[in-house]
């Protein structure tokens, strides 16, 4: 069924989809048969979404990552863990639903599951604060993954967020402060940690669930220090114009391919044609496969041999050659 285009780039899909919706709809109505009519059409859909996915821009990739239809953290919680228990607050101010987290199965494994979460529609995402946690919610996080420690139980995070929340309640309750405790505290932690961006990783408030031994990235995923916004708007003064945005967000190197290059990420986890977007359970079905095979790699190293290796591969991406 087509879907109204949230993205301008995405209209000639959205046109062909409707075309071939009504000549079903004609076919149910008049009891014709058109397959032979609707099967070209979409061949012709199918490669008309890998061209135009094939060669999207950085700004139009940060525009996919940003897309209120992707699977949030709960999606992928529903479709590749089984029996989740959520566990809420940080036992010091209160709950914040812009983080979720909680034990969960992963092919019969318990394992923590932690990661942001937006909402879909205005009044989720008010109840979410549009992905931005406050500091409780990072120390909820990291609450979560000491008493995943305690237990010796992995670690897996999702990263979807513009950043933390920068009001003055997140400031004078520490949010910077609570950042850097999970920076710190990550970087120690005796067993696995996996972390994936399944949609936009912002600043500070994407990287305090992001230290972790390995970093995914879904293939239409970005990942930046800065929003592609607030980078136009400091060097050039402009950050609304279409023209300025592109600029931004391909100097910051923000893609997956381009993060992998620089060895920020440790591996790209690829979406389904039209992005993850258009089929929730197939993004869900690649991710899930990492993650398994991820974590029985890091399973085979003992705590102290995990903390060295994390550690080690922050330190290097420091490094240069001149």
């Amino acid at each position: 069924m087509a879907s109204t285009p949230t993205l301008e780039f995405e209209k000639p899909i959205f046109e062909l989809e409707k075309q071939i919706d009504e000549l079903k709809k004609m076919a149910g109505d008049q009891h014709l048969q058109v397959d032979a009519e609707i099967a070209p059409l979409e061949q012709k859909l199918t490669a008309l979404r890998q061209e135009v996915y094939r060669n999207l821009t950085p700004l139009q990739r940060l525009l996919v990552a940003r897309s209120p239809k992707r699977p949030f953290t709960l999606d992928y919680v529903r479709l590749c863990f089984t029996d989740f228990i959520e566990l809420a607050g940080d036992r010091l101010f209160r709950e914040d639903a812009a983080i979720v987290g909680g034990w969960a199965r992963l092919e019969g494994e318990t394992v923590m599951v932690i990661g942001h979460q937006r909402g879909r529609d205005t009044k989720e995402n008010l109840r979410r604060n549009f992905g931005m946690p406050h500091p409780e919610g990072y120390r909820k996080a990291l609450r979560l993954m000491k008493l995943a420690e305690k237990f010796h139980v992995p670690v897996f995070t999702m990263i979807d967020t513009p950043g933390a929340w920068a009001g003055l309640g997140a400031e004078e309750r520490g949010q910077s402060e609570a950042i850097a405790r999970n920076l710190f505290e990550m970087n120690r932690l005796q067993v696995p940690v996996v972390a994936t961006v399944i949609g936009e990783g912002g600043s500070g408030g994407a990287l305090a669930l992001g230290v972790a031994d390995r970093v995914l990235m879904m293939e239409n995923s970005v990942y930046s220090v800065i929003t592609a916004e607030g980078c136009a708007a400091i060097l050039w003064k402009d950050g609304k114009s279409v023209e300025m945005r592109e600029r931004a967000a391909s100097a910051l190197r923000i893609t997956a391919p381009e993060l992998f290059d620089l060895k920020v990420v440790d591996e790209i986890v690829p979406e389904p044609v039209g992005g993850a977007h258009v089929n929730h359970e197939a993004a869900a079905a690649a991710l899930q496969e990492a993650l398994i095979r991820n974590l029985e790699e890091l399973r085979k190293l003992k705590p102290d041999k995990l903390v060295r290796r994390r550690r080690e591969k922050y330190l290097r991406m420091g490094q240069w050659a001149e």
